[in-house]
């Protein structure tokens, strides 16, 4: 029986696996930033296989389709694009004939991310049986072919689809002579036919050039003080994501917590200086799969804080205040506290400022201490010193002279208090009056060839006008005569303590004055004020 089939579905198919070959990426995105796939070392292949002869046949008696096949296939390579190829094709059995290959020859490949277009030349012997029941006999055979793998995402890309392998399939077997009588037993076949074939991919090793994984670290802040935390980041080039990698983390200092690509560094107790720590990824036992890094940090030593510390004023009388100010810098700004001792007076203030009282302190010099201390428990201490000055002693009292009369104006009564000497003796009243503790000296003098009684009788008006019109203790007043030849009466003040500036002076008894005519004129009632000489 003869049975053809025509060549637009021969052509149709391989139409659509070139464009599968020609452009296997189109039917899905790359990723990007996917880690590529791994090109493999071997491929193990099993699946179905349709065999079917194209116009081939032994004295017009065809080959039929051969629908039920297994095709199987070990697949080295020698780098990523070329390798060997051992190929066994199954066609047990059909209408009336059965095809087993067991071929090898060169494959290429070209991996796109994960779709492999591959072509393949093979050779080798071919098991044929024939149209008309000739037994399954071997010769030789040739294919020549292409196919598409695509990597599946899984299991570690082991595994692939074979979705399509189209491959022209020529097979040469001699079955022997053809015997007429009884049927044909023998005779030549020359088998064209095109396969296809479908299946999956066992994928094993890795061809890919393998890229060295790198890891980078950091620690931030690169420089902290004791009990500050440090957080290291870290970031792994070259390894895959979809596997677990492996941190591991050491430090030359200070206790790491957290896991992972990110972990703290606690710096508590540690000492000023120079931290490293260490970073390793492992995602496999090959060197390309692991990785170290290492990053510093400083840890800064807290300096103690500086103080000063000064007064003003720095000198003062006892009971008298001084006001003491500090100023504390801390290196690193850290929190300030203030104090203040003295050793002697009594000290209280806020902040930095303090006010010393020197109350019930000797003269001398008082020691003031300021002090200040920082919130790491690290003190500073500065001193200054307030002198306490002795009051100075109360200044000796001296007398000094007030306003003088003159008697020159009347020649008549050259005793007599006139208008213009009450103008001064007023003004002494109210300086007695002002001072109420001061005495006042009033020393009478005379003129060349006038009498001493003359001098002593112009004092006496004098003093008489004081307490008699200005109500002046007489017991305050007392009346000399001196030297100084002038018709004058001198007025000499003396406070409480002062002694008189009297020299060249004599007492005047009061008892022994004579007073001729009024002594300074009318009084306030109005009526002459007279002494009898005696």
């Amino acid at each position: 029986m003869q049975f053809r089939t025509g060549k637009p579905i021969a052509v149709a198919i391989l139409a659509c696996l070139s464009a599968l070959v020609v452009n296997p990426a189109g039917s899905q995105a790359v990723k990007s930033g996917a880690p590529p796939v791994r090109e493999s070392r071997i491929d193990l292949f099993a699946g179905y296989s349709y065999l079917h002869p194209q116009d081939s046949s032994i004295s017009n008696f065809y080959y039929q389709p051969l629908t039920k096949g297994t095709l199987l296939s070990v697949t080295g390579y020698f780098n990523r694009y070329l390798g060997v190829q051992a190929e066994g094709g199954l066609h047990p059995s059909g209408p009336n004939d059965c095809v087993y290959t067991a071929q090898g020859g060169p494959i290429a490949r070209y991996q796109i991310n994960r779709w492999v277009p591959f072509v393949h030349v093979l050779g080798g012997g071919a098991k044929v049986g024939g149209p008309q029941l000739q037994s399954c006999v071997w010769g030789y055979g040739i294919t020549a072919g292409t196919g598409v793998d695509y990597i599946l995402p899984y299991f570690h890309d082991h595994f692939a689809v074979r979705p399509i392998q189209a491959d022209y399939n020529y097979n040469h077997v001699d079955h022997g002579p053809l015997l007429i009588p009884g049927g044909y037993v023998g005779g030549l076949t020359e088998m064209n036919a095109y396969r296809l074939s479908a299946g999956i991919v066992y994928r094993i090793g890795d061809m890919t050039p393998s890229v060295a994984a790198s890891l980078s670290c950091i620690a931030t802040p690169g420089s902290v003080f004791a009990g500050e935390p440090v957080t290291v980041t870290s970031s792994a080039i070259g390894l895959n994501p979809k596997r677990k990698i492996n941190y591991f983390w050491t430090s030359t200092g200070g206790k790491i917590t957290g896991a992972g690509e990110t972990v703290q560094v606690g710096t508590d107790g540690l000492a000023g200086g120079s931290y490293t720590v260490s970073g390793r990824v492992s995602q496999g036992t090959k060197a390309h799969q692991q990785a170290t890094c290492s990053a510093q940090f400083q840890v800064k030593i807290i300096e103690p804080p500086t103080i000063t510390c000064s007064a003003n004023p720095s000198s003062v009388h006892p009971g008298e205040s001084s006001t003491i100010t500090s100023v504390g810098v801390s290196p690193q700004n850290r929190p300030l506290t203030y104090s203040f001792s003295t050793s002697a007076g009594m000290i209280s203030g806020q902040a930095n400022i303090a006010t010393l009282n020197s109350a019930g302190a000797v003269p001398g010099d008082i020691t003031v201490t300021c002090n200040v201390i920082d919130d790491k428990g690290q003190m500073a201490s500065a001193r200054t010193a307030v002198t306490i000055v002795p009051n100075p002693p109360a200044p000796v009292p001296v007398s000094r002279p007030l306003c003088s009369i003159d008697f020159n104006r009347d020649p008549k009564r050259p005793a007599r208090v006139n208008n213009e000497a009450k103008g001064c003796l007023d003004d002494v009243a109210l300086t007695l009056q002002r001072e109420a503790d001061s005495k006042l000296v009033m020393i009478g003098n005379a003129a060349p060839g006038e009498t001493a009684a003359l001098a002593a009788e112009r004092a006496s008006n004098a003093k008489l006008y004081l307490t008699q019109e200005k109500g002046i203790d007489s017991s305050r007043v007392n009346l000399r005569t001196g030297s100084a030849g002038t018709k004058s009466v001198s007025n000499l003040l003396v406070p409480t303590g002062a002694s008189a500036d009297a020299a060249g002076t004599e007492p005047v008894i009061e008892d022994s004055i004579s007073h001729h005519g009024q002594a300074y004129g009318k009084t306030k009632l109005g009526a002459p004020t007279k002494r009898k000489r005696k």
